[in-house]
């Protein structure tokens, strides 16, 4: 491995909440083109027939330069030119109630309907205020989420199974990349996403790691791998850090980093390449198993009070282990002969329709 070196630190913790947009972006729900200027044009529409209803009421406080008073043609085009801003001169307000009620009314009209005559080059300012309004709001309320370092294919598929098997909210998950596609397929599913080195404290700062449950190491390198690990569990203690590497001989440093667990992406994927030779339907179970749409999962759930003092050998589902105390145990060792109060179970179920629906 090269040596690690800590990058500088950045500034962007100091920044106020409108200066991260950007480098922070909140999920938003995307509206079709049509649907935007349909609205657009009923905005525009309602402001246009708002005017001309008022103008026409008040039409004995108007003066036309034909001097036949105001009809409801006159009214429309009075309100057309006034909004448009054209304003020919011909239909003027002369008494002081019309005159009130244009720069009351009238004028704020006009400028709605400027503004959506302009929406799309206003929208990109909007847009800013409305990014920055809900970073302020997001930061004021995050916790217990899950950071995800690395929005490749394990970073993905990481976030698929959060979504998937732990029924995680998109909006409870924060994806810290520097690749500037990769952030807005993660926005695209909904996902907070920051932009930026998570080996900068900073950054996983902006993501606010320390207030994080979980946090998912999944660079394409070990050493950002080990890096990232160090940063995070400094500023977050008590965080369950879980980090992929490509060599087995990293995996002590990513445990002297901080890191809870460790997986070895290569060396897994070639223990089912060498399995798929001779024995190709064991693979295709444990791809089952891994893959919560299809039929059999792995999942955990809590002993029910009928199961108590009992063997997990003996139940109806498939047990593979036995949680006691954060310690894992499996079935066949001597500490799962008899189930605890406060046990947890690891099991094989079943998906059924029901939930491949609702995910």
């Amino acid at each position: 491995m090269k040596a690690l070196k800590r990058l500088p630190l950045g500034s962007l913790t100091d920044r106020p909440d409108h200066e991260l947009v950007g480098v922070l972006r909140m999920p938003e729900l995307t509206v079709s083109p049509l649907r935007s200027i349909l609205k657009r044009v009923i905005g525009a529409t309602l402001a246009l027939l708002l005017t001309v209803v008022i103008v026409y009421v008040d039409r004995d406080g108007y003066r036309d330069a034909n001097g036949d008073g105001l009809s409801l043609l006159d009214s429309l085009y009075y309100a057309t030119v006034s909004l448009s801003t054209t304003g020919y001169g011909d239909i003027a307000p002369v008494t002081s109630s019309a005159r009130l009620v244009n720069v009351l009314v009238i004028t704020p009209l006009r400028v709605l309907f400027l503004i959506v005559l302009v929406g799309t080059t206003l929208e990109v300012l909007t847009e800013r205020s409305r990014q920055a309004f809900k970073i302020q709001k997001w930061r004021t309320k995050v916790r217990d989420h899950t950071v995800v370092v690395g929005f490749g294919t394990k970073g993905r598929s990481a976030v698929n199974a959060l979504l998937g098997d732990e029924n995680i909210a998109p909006g409870q998950i924060v994806v810290v990349d520097t690749d500037q596609q990769a952030l807005d397929a993660a926005s695209a599913l909904g996902l907070v996403a920051v932009h930026g080195s998570a080996t900068r404290s900073d950054v996983l700062r902006v993501a606010a790691v320390q207030h994080a449950r979980a946090v998912v190491v999944a660079p394409n390198r070990d050493d950002t791998a080990v890096l990232v690990t160090l940063t995070a569990r400094e500023l977050a203690p008590k965080a369950h850090i879980v980090a992929s590497v490509r060599e087995a001989e990293n995996v002590h440093l990513l445990k002297q980093s901080g890191a809870d667990q460790v997986v070895v992406s290569s060396e897994t994927a070639g223990r089912l390449l060498g399995m798929a030779t001779s024995t190709p339907l064991v693979v295709d179970i444990m791809e089952d198993l891994l893959t919560p749409e299809s039929g059999l999962a792995i999942a955990e759930r809590p002993v029910e009070p009928s199961e108590e003092g009992g063997s997990p050998r003996h139940l109806s589902d498939l047990v593979l282990g036995l949680v006691r105390d954060g310690v894992l145990y499996r079935v066949d060792a001597p500490q799962a002969d008899a189930i605890e109060p406060g046990d947890k179970l690891l099991y094989v179920k079943k998906v059924t329709q029901a939930e491949k629906i609702e995910r």
